[in-house]
């Protein structure tokens, strides 16, 4: 039998083949453009930044260890640092200098019976949370870690007042931004796994607990706040408890597609955390939401990245070994949902190029917002085999797409939008971009670059050099200055 062989490894592999290196309070040198006089707060950004050990790669790109960047715009310029996250696996394989816990995609090593007592490491690696006094790394499989929000120093796990043990925090909380609420969730696993549903103040500490019993174990990465809701689309993903459970399987390998389940509704009262409704409709996946909200008549719109099935998590697992073949295209759709009976009214694709890492202004969380922010792939590449190369705005209102395409072996991080705070009608764009063009520096190279985000379509309005390679990764936050 011949095997259809691996494509040629792209410029982004170079970004993830070995460990990225940490660097403390550099200021950042302009290379284009300049710096916006209004732009003062502070960039976090997360992801897996060591993906091999001893010469032994992970087995999925969420496996990696996470390693936080902060960049401080202040009125010195753009100071930035990062960091590994010191989680309690992370130090010990770094004493011991090899991989010693299962992950999602990883086995433990040892024997069949020495497997039984390891455990899976929280690798830290998702997303950020800024809170008035701290900094939060999230890992949708445990309990946030805790950094200083200035220098990253990591302080430890945090329960946030009220976690208990075997609850999780996922890497996806919503912050209302008329209330400073925040809005979050974890799952138990179990035959009837349970829905955990957080209400933390402004400060993080969480001030109401309530539980919601469903069926197997399913793969929940995010939900969407939406007015007086929120919502959940389960996808028919169900994980093989035994086989992960005892490590006779990782648990990505344990997760089973199955559209015969369909995708079950779920939405929920966010004061209360009481079920309003629940129902079922067509098979889909989707990681990301881009935001939600209720229209003058209460009918719920939903805005997520779908995918036609699981394959994503394949062509995930393939870009950790720098080479990947799987076709996997989200593509941005709007859901209409009436939230009494859970049942879906309308559904339409919004934005049919592939894409992900969808966004609103965070002033527009569960609100109606004008305008999403996304990354594309480029035009005329094969999806398959290569990473997001472009960020863009949808325009709700006029429906059309304005995308910056940064040029060939550009990858950019999610997209994040800042407000001006001298003029709330004029914003910027953010994103970490890993540039593998061969410019005399074989590596390639990592930069800030910041657009306005009604210019999308022109250049940047300022591009900062970034001191060592910064690997794409998965999701941040913009942090004002207070």
């Amino acid at each position: 039998m011949r095997l259809n062989p691996l494509p040629t490894l792209k410029s982004w592999s170079k970004a993830l083949e070995r460990p990225a290196t940490e660097f403390t309070a550099v200021t950042l040198p302009v290379i284009f453009g300049e710096l916006p006089p209004g732009l003062r707060g502070s960039l976090y950004r997360n992801g897996p930044a060591r993906l091999e050990r001893n010469g032994v790669k992970v087995g999925h790109w969420f496996d990696g260890d996470g390693a936080v960047l902060a960049v401080h715009f202040t009125d010195a310029g753009a100071i930035a640092s990062y960091r590994y996250v010191q989680t309690a696996g992370y130090q010990e394989e770094e004493a011991a200098g090899e991989f010693l816990f299962a992950g999602y995609g990883m086995m433990p090593p040892g024997s069949i019976w020495d497997r039984f007592t390891k455990s899976v490491k929280n690798a830290a690696n998702t997303s950020v949370l800024a809170l008035p006094d701290k900094l939060l790394a999230l890992w949708e499989g445990g309990y946030p870690y805790a950094l200083d929000l200035q220098t990253l120093e990591t302080w430890g796990t945090d329960n946030l007042e009220g976690l208990k043990n075997g609850w999780t925090f996922s890497a996806h909380p919503k912050r209302d931004p008329l209330t400073g609420n925040i809005y979050n969730f974890g799952v138990t696993p179990g035959k009837n796994s349970l829905l955990h549903l957080y209400v933390c103040d402004r400060a993080g500490k969480i001030q109401k607990h309530s539980t919601v019993e469903i069926d197997g174990v399913p793969l929940i990465h995010d939900f969407v706040l939406a007015g007086e809701y929120l919502v959940f689309f389960i996808s028919p993903v169900r994980l093989q408890l035994f086989s992960a459970l005892f490590h006779l399987k990782s648990f990505s390998d344990s997760l089973m597609w199955r559209p015969e389940l369909g995708t079950q509704i779920l939405i929920i009262n966010r004061d209360t955390l009481e079920v309003v409704s629940g129902n079922e409709t067509d098979p889909w996946f989707q990681w990301h939401f881009s935001n939600g909200y209720q229209d003058e008549q209460g009918n719920l719109i939903v805005d997520l990245v779908k995918y036609a099935d699981f394959s994503t998590n394949q062509y995930l697992k393939e870009v950790a070994t720098g080479q990947a073949q799987t076709i996997a295209k989200g593509t941005l759709w709007r859901i209409y949902l009436d939230p009494k009976t859970a049942v879906v009214q309308d559904q339409e694709p919004l934005v049919e190029r592939g894409c992900e890492f969808p966004s609103v202004a965070p002033a527009a969380v569960g609100q109606p917002a004008r305008f999403t922010y996304l990354s594309l792939h480029r035009e005329d590449v094969n999806i398959g085999e290569e990473l997001l190369g472009a960020i863009a705005r949808y325009d709700h209102q006029t429906q059309t797409l304005t995308a910056a395409d940064l040029g060939a072996n550009r990858y950019p991080t999610e997209p994040l939008y800042i407000s001006n705070p001298e003029n709330p009608q004029q914003g910027w764009l953010i994103a970490v971009v890993f540039d593998g063009n061969d410019d005399g520096n074989d590596d390639g190279k990592s930069e800030v670059w910041i657009f306005d985000s009604d210019r999308l379509d022109e250049n940047p309005v300022c591009r900062l050099a970034l001191p060592e390679i910064v690997p794409m990764g998965f999701h941040g936050t913009w942090h004002p200055e207070v």
